[in-house]
């Protein structure tokens, strides 16, 4: 809820300054728990985040805590090593020696290539920027820039879901749909359920449905399943293939429940599922979903393989 590029902070959330004290995060506590209490009249989704953001900021040791891995800490207060910290650093390559599903592309790559530029574009021309990952200084970057790491990091966290589902399963990471590199596939997936076209995505709130599309304030006009089916149809239509299902994958935290099937939208069924629910999705198929088995799927993958291009 607190980790993500485009989230409120925990003082935010409270309504304090981050230079607050104890007692002045209490009394906002109290106040925000009053306000959002849905007995009132209130949010729910408001009242937990009150909640956690107490859970984290309540107490010294937890503020501490929290101001070191947010970028809140003064110098004077942290050692090199916690000023170092950061969650959104790309992930090291894995070393375990289990069977991985079979990955072709780079998760997440042309959007961190992406934010890489334009967050020292932002920072000005001539200016050191010895990490770009800070938190301090993401989170005083524009909107536009933040979600490009918020996306990176949503491709990366599925792509390991999707690797730990062992080599039954195949995927095509940031698969090009058109000269435009921002017009990409996230992820297609093969598996003994289904092909699957895969969006990541974080709204950084929970969103709500309508009419078979994803809607909210994090959104912001968008349409992410038209856009996602818009771009199943050009790989399909390039390879010859037809996609049984279409996944948005979102934060645990942007939904109120782990799966909610859209029905079928222009002919597919969609699922917008938690990361947590990722892998029961894909082992036991989207409903509706056309199971692929034996020949055909060797075929589909032959036939992936030499249509796919990468942004």
């Amino acid at each position: 809820m607190f980790d993500s590029p485009l989230s409120a902070s925990a003082y935010e959330v409270l309504g304090v300054d981050p230079s607050a004290t104890a007692e002045e995060i209490k009394r906002a506590f109290r106040l925000r728990l009053r306000q959002t209490h849905p007995d009132a009249g209130g949010d729910a989704s408001a009242f937990i985040q009150v909640q956690r953001a107490w859970e984290l900021v309540g107490t010294p040791e937890g503020r501490a805590a929290y101001d070191r891995g947010h970028g809140f800490a003064t110098a004077s207060s942290t050692t090199t090593t916690e000023q170092d910290w950061s969650g959104w650093r790309a992930p090291a390559p894995r070393t375990d020696t289990r069977p991985k599903a079979r990955a072709y592309g780079h998760p997440g790559g042309w959007r961190r290539e992406r934010y890489l530029a334009l967050i020292r574009e932002w920072a000005g021309h001539g200016v050191d920027v010895p990490d770009p990952y800070d938190p301090a200084l993401v989170r005083s970057a524009p909107l536009e820039i933040r979600r490009l790491l918020a996306d990176a990091l949503a491709e990366e966290a599925t792509a390991s879901t999707v690797s730990d589902l062992g080599m039954g399963f195949t995927v095509w990471h940031d698969v090009a749909v058109g000269t435009d590199p921002a017009d990409k596939l996230d992820h297609v997936v093969l598996s003994p359920s289904g092909l699957y076209g895969v969006m990541s995505e974080d709204f950084a709130e929970v969103v709500r449905f309508r009419r078979g599309e994803i809607i909210g304030r994090g959104v912001d006009g968008r349409a992410p399943v038209a856009t996602l089916l818009g771009r199943m149809r050009v790989v399909a239509r390039a390879a010859k293939v037809r996609f049984g299902g279409a996944i948005i994958v979102l934060p645990d935290d942007d939904l109120d429940q782990a799966v909610t099937a859209l029905g079928k939208v222009r002919g597919v069924p969609v699922v917008v599922v938690r990361r947590s629910a990722l892998s029961m999705v894909l082992r036991q198929g989207v409903p509706g979903a056309r199971d692929i088995g034996g020949n055909e799927l060797f075929d589909v993958r032959t036939r992936l393989q030499h249509t796919v291009r990468f942004v």
